[in-house]
């Protein structure tokens, strides 16, 4: 008989080490560890307008990258096209109230709003928010650089450059006015951060917003001092049969203002004959 071939020595097998304990996610990416920035987004950056436009409500949202243990704020400002604005003062003459000269702004926003995570007077100092024109005490609304007179609409105003110490209370009717018309606005917590980084600002635009560009500027402070900024753009734009009127109307004047008058002619002569029939 043949003698069986010797069996294979036995293989150990490797003690089993324990499985390692997965390290905690870390708080920030580690690509913006050594960047404080900001980053921003709307979730819309287009608004229509038509006949039955009420108003709308953007959301603007973003996230902040804070390396440093220390807090940080956000402030949201946007700000709507430039367009002048008009204004009279009532004045008493002997006895009788009557219109003051009209004085022109120009360059003032026609929308404007801010909002941010906590008053701004505790975000940062007087001179910074002023530098950076952040708030509507801080908004640059600037009379004409020299005196002249225009004529808009038959209407004849006299351009008041220099208003002296009355030029406090001219701007802040100015503001008065457009804050009346839901034009301007300040929420100072209307910034809120929905998680670690998260934040979330509401832009709400009232049913009387200009149409144009709209630009958003995102600020990020940190002690008192801007570290960064994110941009944006918003555009307010006319559609259907309102854009085509409005856009003939700016184009062509003149014969706009010839059709309306024989509109208002052929449908006042149109009501006469239905009523004198009736009679």
């Amino acid at each position: 008989m043949q003698a069986l071939p010797p069996p294979p020595p036995a293989i150990e097998a490797p003690p089993i080490e324990a499985a390692p304990v997965a390290a905690p996610a870390p708080d920030r990416s580690e690509a913006t560890t050594g960047e404080l920035r900001v980053a921003a987004a709307l979730t819309d950056a287009q608004v229509h307008v038509d006949s039955g436009f009420t108003g709308a409500s953007i959301v603007l949202y973003g996230a902040v990258f804070n390396p440093t243990p220390d807090p940080v704020d956000v402030v949201v400002v946007v700000r709507g096209p430039d367009a002048p604005v008009r204004l009279v003062k009532k004045t008493r003459n002997m006895g009788v109230w009557l219109n003051s000269r009209p004085v022109l702004f120009e360059g003032a926003p026609g929308f404007y709003m801010t909002a941010s995570t906590r008053p701004l007077s505790d975000i940062a100092d007087f001179g910074q928010l002023r530098r950076l024109g952040v708030g509507v005490d801080h908004l640059r609304i600037d009379a004409p650089e020299e005196a002249g007179t225009v004529t808009r609409y038959g209407v004849r105003d006299v351009v008041v450059s220099r208003l002296g110490d009355d030029y406090l209370d001219w701007r802040r009717a100015v503001i008065r006015l457009k804050e009346a018309a839901a034009l301007y606005d300040t929420d100072p917590d209307g910034v809120e951060f929905v998680d670690r980084g998260l934040f979330r600002a509401e832009v709400k635009l009232p049913t009387v917003a200009p149409t144009g560009k709209y630009y958003a500027e995102v600020w990020l402070f940190q002690g008192g001092e801007p570290r960064s900024v994110s941009n944006l753009t918003l555009t307010v734009e006319k559609v259907g049969i309102e854009r085509d009127i409005y856009e003939f109307a700016h184009r062509r004047p003149w014969l706009y203002g010839v059709l309306c008058v024989i509109l208002a002619a052929l449908t006042g002569y149109g009501a006469s004959r239905i009523f004198s029939r009736r009679d």
